[in-house]
Order: structure tokens, then sequence, then C-alpha cells
């Protein structure tokens, strides 16, 4: 039991009234001050009492609390925990905390609620991972007021459980549902004639269409010009390099740029297996630590979740030759290869440009980089002493630096897209559709 704030307002009133008889006596050994005592003992005495009976009333009428299920939770996302209330013959006026792993960031800390007699409610917080692996909750801390408003009765509910942070699984269930809709056409997808080699569909013929097109027997069986709609080619292959060396070991946005660089990878695989390509993946530093050869279908996603999630960065130079020769040892027929990495300037990033322009012309070699935008934030403030622009200069050199490592790439033949981490996820799955519906692979 834990007094309530209306305890101790209680109390400091009593304390009041003692010292206000105490004073009327107008000297310390006159019996007003005896007396003033008395009335303060004796009132804070009645406070406190009537608290604990009120805390004692309480617990005849406590309320029940559960956790429901936690599934896998999403890193860098924030993740509604949900926790069901009943009440029982009154109503009750609840404070609640959840014992949540302390490497979460919450919001909010504590539930505050009042609830009527008989009532269900679901309360619902949420958690922000910063780091994959698996993480325990505890027992649930419940406090109900008493009748009186008095005190507080205060027990802890066992709800032990151990749940697993993934990568961004809440984003990949969006990106589903959005490459869904695109491809059964809730969604219209921008079809190109002649773009592609795969017949589609037909369609009534239109000014402007290219006439070459024209599907002449399905024009004389209908009555009516009909053009053959082509998409580009599907079964296609899509490698996915994923770094995991020294430079992805550094903090953007909260995370580390390998988580993003992780998110963007199983994105872009659940993209290719839904369109139809077969996806293979390789995690490496100074060497392949796992590699999953392509494969079709949506099991093969799963599989690829459970193989990576593990992974963690590690302080290592990546050897970006054998990466890339143990995909064309193991990929013979071309194939888009997309690498994740960073990048610092044209020296330091030699062995990267070497290993991609090996890739051209008989693979696609397409070269994600992840940017951290403090620097790009740090580069277009305006500065206004000497050590503020001493900093602003380093940022700038640094993303001209960049730049001329990225025209080098570009220079040889290999795609480049080079954008903040937080964000490179959405672009990287952009590109990769218009270079399907392109054809350029």
């Amino acid at each position: 039991m834990l007094p309530s704030r209306r305890v101790y307002q209680w109390l400091i009133i009593g304390t009041f009234v003692g010292v206000a008889i105490a004073f009327l006596g107008g000297s310390f050994d006159s019996p007003s001050l005896a007396l003033g005592l008395a009335v303060a003992l004796i009132w804070d005495m009645t406070v406190m009492a009537l608290t604990l009976v009120d805390g004692q009333r309480t617990q005849e009428h406590r309320v029940e609390v559960s956790r429901q299920p936690l599934q896998r939770l999403s890193i860098g996302r924030e993740n509604p925990v949900h926790l069901t209330v009943k009440t029982r013959d009154r109503p009750a006026t609840l404070q609640i905390r959840d014992d949540y792993p302390q490497a979460f960031t919450v919001n909010p800390p504590v539930l505050t609620v009042s609830l009527p007699a008989r009532h269900q409610e679901d309360l619902t917080y949420t958690v922000f991972p910063a780091q994959r692996g698996e993480y325990d909750w505890g027992r649930i801390q419940v406090r109900q007021l008493g009748t009186w408003g008095l005190g507080w009765s205060d027990w802890k509910v066992p709800q032990p459980q151990t749940v697993a942070v993934y990568p961004d699984l809440i984003g990949l269930r969006s990106l589903s549902i959005k490459l869904s809709l695109q491809t059964t056409g809730n969604i219209r997808q921008a079809k190109r004639l002649g773009t592609g080699t795969e017949f589609a569909e037909l369609r009534e013929y239109s000014t402007g269409d290219d006439p070459r097109l024209i599907d002449w027997k399905a024009t004389a069986r209908r009555s009516r010009l009909l053009l053959r709609v082509l998409e580009p080619e599907q079964e296609q292959t899509l490698i996915i390099l994923l770094d995991r060396g020294r430079l992805m070991t550094a903090q953007v946005k909260g995370l580390a740029r390998f988580d993003w660089g992780l998110n963007a990878a199983l994105s872009l695989a659940l993209a290719g297996l839904n369109r139809g390509d077969r996806v293979g993946i390789g995690v490496f530093d100074r060497q392949m630590h796992a590699w999953m050869p392509p494969e079709r279908g949506q099991n093969h996603l799963a599989k690829i979740i459970d193989r990576l999630t593990p992974l963690q960065p590690v302080l290592l130079e990546p050897d970006y030759l054998n990466a890339v020769t143990t995909v064309t040892q193991q990929q013979t027929r071309r194939a888009l290869v997309v690498l994740l990495t960073d990048l610092i300037d044209q020296t330091a990033s030699a062995e990267l440009l070497l290993a991609m322009s090996r890739l051209a012309p008989r693979y696609l070699p397409f070269c994600v980089t992840l940017r951290d935008a403090q620097i790009d934030l740090q580069a277009q403030t305006l500065t206004q002493d000497i050590s503020q622009s001493y900093a602003r200069a380093v940022a700038l050199d640094l993303l001209t630096q960049r730049q001329i490592a990225l025209a080098k790439l570009k220079q040889k033949g290999v795609l480049c897209l080079d954008a903040p981490a937080h964000q490179i996820t959405e672009q990287v799955v952009d590109r990769y559709l218009q270079l399907k519906a392109r054809g350029q692979l």
C-alpha cells in the first residue's frame, strides 16, 4: 500500500491545525502547546489509519491486467504493446507500468487511466528497439487507487516473455501490400509497350500507339484493332551483397548503418521475389559469412530473414574482391548484382571501384551507398564561428570526394544510388522496379 497525494495534503493540514492551536497559548509551556501536539498526532494517526483501511479494501476489488502475446518486433520502429484491463464491481483509477527491456525507448512509460465498473479496456504503449536480438519482459506493476482516494494498492502481475527483435518487418508488410496492389491492378501499373519480351495482355488500339504491336490474328477474330502489351522478362536473377564491415558499424539516426542496409536488402529481396525473380543474398566482411543461392518463392524470404537476423556488423575492412569473386563463381548467368555499402573517397574505396568494375559488362552492377544525413546537414548549415566553419568545410570536402568516387563508378558502367541511410529502402526498391520496367537487365 502506498499513500496518495491526498494523504500528504491531509497530513499537512493536520500539522497546520496543531501549530495554530499551539501558538494560541503564546508560550512554550502553556497547555495549548500540548493540546496542539495531541491534535496533530491524533489527526495524523487517523489519516494513516484510514489510508491503511482504504488500501486493504482495494485489494478485494483489484482489476485484472494481462499483456497480449508479443510477436516479433521490428528494429527502428514504434512497435505497439497491448495490455488488457478488466475491472470488477467498482470503478478503478490505475497506474500501470510494464517491465519492458531497459534498452528500449518507451512511450509512455506509465499508463494512467480511470475505468468504470465491470469494464474491459485495451491499453497500448509503444517500444522503439535500436538493436536486434532477444529481450525479456517481466512483471506488470499495477497501482489501484482506493475508493476514498487515500491509498494505492500496489502489486505485480507475472507475465514473463522473451521476444526477438528482427529487421523492419513492419516495413516489409507495408511493402508487400503495396506490391500486391500493384500486381493485381488496384494501383494501375504503367506498362510501356515494346520495352519487354513477355506477353502481358491485349488491349484496344489507341491513336499514337505503335502499329507494329498490333496483333493481327486477334484483330481478325474480334473485328477490332488489338495491341499486344509486353512486359519485361520475368524470372531474372537478383543478387544482393550486404557489407557488414567497419563503415557499416557507424550509427545513423539511432541505428547502425548495417541495420539500415539490412532493412533495404530484405525489402529489395521481397520486391524481387514478388516480381518473379530468383533472389540470392550474401553478407560479407573479410569473407562471405552468409550466402544463400538464388531461389524463387515467398518461402525463400522467410529463410533469408531467419539467416540474416543474427548477423551484426564488425570492425573489419571488407574484402569486396572476394565477395564479387564468390558471386561470379556461383552465378554464371547474367544477373543484377546490388552491393549495399558505404564509401569515403576514391583512394579509400579503390578496392570497391575495382570489384564493381569487374562485374561489367557480363553482369549489371548496382552500387548502393548509405550516406549519413548528419554530414549533409553540416554541409548545408551556415556557420557563425571558426570551429563551425572548419566542421562545415570538412563535411563539404567529404561530400565532394564521395561524388568523385561515385562518378568513377559510373564511368565504369556501374549503376549508382547514393542516399541517406534512413531513406535508402524506399529509393532502392523504386530504382529496382524502374530497372525492371525498362528492361535494363
